[in-house]
C-alpha cells in the first residue's frame, strides 16, 4: 500500500513513521525538516515507542506519483493551499483529514469524493527537526467515512494503522468524534497556551470556571448544528473532561503554546473561533470563546514580533 501523508509536522511525521512499517510512505514536509530527515533519519520517543526511523520524505510530491491513500496532516489554516497544490493528486484519492479543527473535511472535499474524517487525541511535541516525542494519549484515533458510514475502504485504512501498532478504530457517525476532539480542544488547548502551563495545571478552579463556560457554549453550538455527542449535557462532558481525558494528557503541552513559542500562527480560528463564527450564525452569544480568541490572537502577534529577526 502507498500513502502519502501531507503537511507533515509532529502529527504527520509520527504516523508517517509508524506506518513505514507496514507500508510505501511519502511525506511532504517544510524543506528544513524533509532535508533533516533525509541525513539523520526521525527519531520517535515516547509512549508510541522509541527509535528511528527512514522513509520517503521532501518538500514535495514526487513528480506523476499516485497513491492508495493521502493524509492531509496540516495545520487548518494551510489546508485548502495544499489541496489547490496538490489537487491532481488529491482527485479520486482516498483522502484522510487526520487534523485540529472544523472545516477540513469541507475544504478536501471540493477536491476529492472520497474523503474520510479523521480524530487523534494524542500529545506530539516537537524535540527537534527531525525528532518529536509522544507524551500522551487520551484514546485511540477514529476514522469514519464523511460526513457519514463505515465502508471497507475506511476499515482498510483502520486495520494499516493498527497493524502498524496505531490504537484506532472504525466509526460510522465520525462527525460526532470531531466535534468532541474540538470541544476537547477548545476547553484546554488555548487556555493552556495563554498561560504557557501543561494540561493538569488547568484543574485548578479559576481556570475551570473558564473552561466550563467555554464548553457550555460550545456545547449549544454543537446542538444547534445537529450533531449528537456522546455525552447528555455540558456538565455531563465536564466531567468526562476533568475526570478522565484532563488526568490522561496532564503532562501534555498545547499545540497552540508549541506553534506561539516558535512564533507560527495557531489554529484558533478552526476551533474557539469556529465555535464564535457558527454560534453567529444560530444567534448564540459565545462571548468567553471570543474573548480566549482574541487572547491567542494577541499571544500570536507579541510572539510573532519576538522572534522576527
Amino acid at each position: 500500500m502507498k500513502i502519502l501523508v501531507l503537511g507533515a509536522g509532529a502529527v504527520g511525521l509520527s504516523v508517517a513513521a509508524k506506518l513505514s512499517s507496514v507500508c510505501d510512505i511519502h511525506a511532504v514536509s517544510r524543506k528544513k525538516t524533509a532535508d533533516a530527515i533525509s541525513a539523520n533519519g526521525f527519531h520517535l520517543t515516547g509512549i508510541w515507542g522509541t527509535g528511528t526511523f527512514r522513509f520517503s520524505i521532501s518538500d514535495h510530491v514526487p513528480e506523476g506519483a499516485r497513491y492508495d491513500y493521502i493524509i492531509i496532516a496540516a495545520k487548518s489554516r494551510d489546508t485548502e493551499t495544499l489541496c489547490r497544490e496538490y489537487a491532481k493528486v488529491i482527485q479520486g484519492t482516498e483522502t484522510v483529514s487526520l487534523q485540529n479543527g472544523i472545516g477540513n473535511e469541507e475544504i478536501i472535499s471540493r477536491y476529492t469524493d472520497k474523503v474520510i474524517g479523521g480524530m487523534i487525541i494524542t500529545g506530539f511535541e516537537w524535540q527537534g527537526e527531525d525528532r518529536v516525542h509522544v507524551s500522551v494519549e487520551a484514546g485511540p484515533a477514529k476514522l469514519g467515512r464523511f460526513p457519514s458510514g463505515l465502508d471497507g475502504p475506511v476499515q482498510r485504512l483502520v486495520n494499516v494503522m493498527g497493524d502498524a501498532g496505531i490504537r484506532v478504530g472504525g466509526t460510522a457517525e465520525v462527525r460526532s468524534e470531531l466535534w468532541g476532539k474540538t470541544l476537547y480542544n477548545c476547553a484546554l488547548n488555548p487556555l493552556g497556551a495563554v498561560m504557557g502551563v501543561p494540561y493538569g495545571e488547568l484543574g485548578r478552579p479559576a481556570a475551570w470556571r473558564i473552561i466550563t463556560e467555554i464548553v457550555r457554549e460550545g456545547f449549544s453550538v454543537i446542538r444547534a448544528e445537529g450533531i449528537s455527542l456522546p455525552w447528555t449535557s455540558p456538565d455531563d462532558y465536564l466531567t468526562f473532561l476533568r475526570d478522565v481525558q484532563l488526568p490522561a494528557t496532564a503532562r501534555h503541552h498545547s499545540s497552540m503554546l508549541q506553534d506561539i513559542t516558535r512564533g507560527r500562527p495557531t489554529e484558533i480560528d478552526s476551533l474557539n473561533g469556529a465555535i464564535v463564527a457558527k454560534g453567529a450564525v444560530h444567534g448564540i452569544p459565545t462571548p468567553v470563546n471570543a474573548c480566549i480568541t482574541d487572547l491567542v490572537k494577541f499571544r500570536e502577534a507579541l510572539a510573532s514580533r519576538e522572534v522576527s529577526p
